[in-house]
């Protein structure tokens, strides 16, 4: 009974009106949207996952960085973060923009650095919101009065984290996320030795999936829940790694799964690994070099979703869990797929 209501609360704190004014400098369009950006198509295989005549809507602009988007079936809404603002905004179709949460990853008085606010968000098993906090530096849960926070993990072998940067759950309720320093304030030093990868299990037991990744960004699970893949936004290494998990959640082997320096070299286009999702069938749409790219589970690169923009995050979404939202740079973005995304 006791998690009964504790889910339903959290399905009311989310379904919640929201009483923060949105900046006069950020602009919610209204439909038909405007449209951005093209599709680059590969491999004739991206025609069964985007049609032909898919377009890149705008839905509202105007924000510092956008990040992390998450959708929330209750809702009918999508949360995402503005990490400079530490800010957490809600879009909803026919409501447009509204602040969600203030603050949303840090709660101090003085932060030296730019990444202060949450970054990447899912929803739990019991539909509560988890963020990655830079500024608190810790994975934490929105507490049922929607605005204090729990923490679920902030330290290593009683290390601090630096900023924690994106996560997913498996279907049993293991939390995988990343630890680069992109949100450490430039007057903190860095304690933990390593840029980690880690899983905290259903027991409470936290475990290092790789310590050697320069900047562990973005993180997804296989279909099968066997492979993680993160990617990494380590300039002269943009690279995303796959790791083989056994079933008690560790690395049974490593491997890069995709290596975009030739990608970059040939067509000279910025951005890194940042946010990733999977589809069922196991395609990785990740940010990377010009927008998003769709990369079969094989590896093959079958085109990208050309934003003309900095692209950090991705999120699957919609009634019919087809559209794509993207946070890029100052702009909120959606294209219609006909893939579905796999877990949160």
């Amino acid at each position: 009974m006791k998690r009964i209501f504790v889910s339903l609360i959290s399905t009311l704190l989310l379904t919640a009106p929201d009483l923060l004014a949105v900046d006069k400098n950020i602009t919610s369009f209204p439909a038909p949207y405007p449209t951005l950006g093209s599709i680059e198509r590969l491999d004739p295989s991206l025609d069964a996952l985007i049609a032909s005549d898919a377009t890149i809507e705008k839905l509202a602009e105007g924000f510092s960085w956008a990040e992390g988007p998450v959708w929330v079936p209750a809702k009918g809404a999508l949360l995402f973060s503005d990490v400079p603002q530490n800010r957490v905004y809600r879009w909803k179709e026919g409501e447009g923009i509204s602040v969600f949460l203030e603050p949303s990853g840090f709660t101090g008085t003085v932060y030296n650095g730019r990444e202060r606010g949450a970054n990447g968000l899912t929803l739990d098993h019991e539909n509560r919101l988890v963020l990655c906090q830079h500024g608190d530096r810790r994975v934490a849960r929105l507490a049922a009065n929607g605005k204090d926070f729990e923490t679920i993990v902030d330290r290593i072998d009683g290390q601090r984290f630096s900023s924690p940067n994106d996560l997913c759950f498996d279907r049993a309720g293991n939390l995988f996320f990343t630890d680069p320093p992109y949100g450490l304030p430039s007057d903190v030093k860095q304690e933990t030795p390593f840029n980690g990868v880690y899983r905290l299990g259903t027991d409470g037991k936290l475990t290092v999936i790789s310590k050697t990744m320069d900047r562990p960004n973005g993180i997804a699970l296989s279909p099968d829940e066997r492979t993680l893949y993160v990617g990494s936004t380590h300039g002269p290494k943009p690279i995303i790694m796959a790791f083989a998990l056994k079933p008690d959640g560790s690395v049974a082997s490593e491997r890069v799964f995709f290596d975009a320096n030739e990608l970059i070299a040939r067509t000279k286009r910025q951005g890194g690994f940042d946010g990733l999702k999977v589809d069922t069938a196991g395609n990785l749409w990740t940010t990377g070099p010009g927008g998003v790219l769709i990369i079969s589970p094989a590896g093959k690169h079958l085109g990208t979703i050309l934003t003309g923009r900095a692209t950090a995050n991705c999120a699957f979404g919609g009634a019919d869990g087809h559209t794509l939202f993207l946070t890029a740079d100052k702009t909120l973005l959606r294209i219609t797929t006909k893939a579905t995304g796999a877990g949160r």
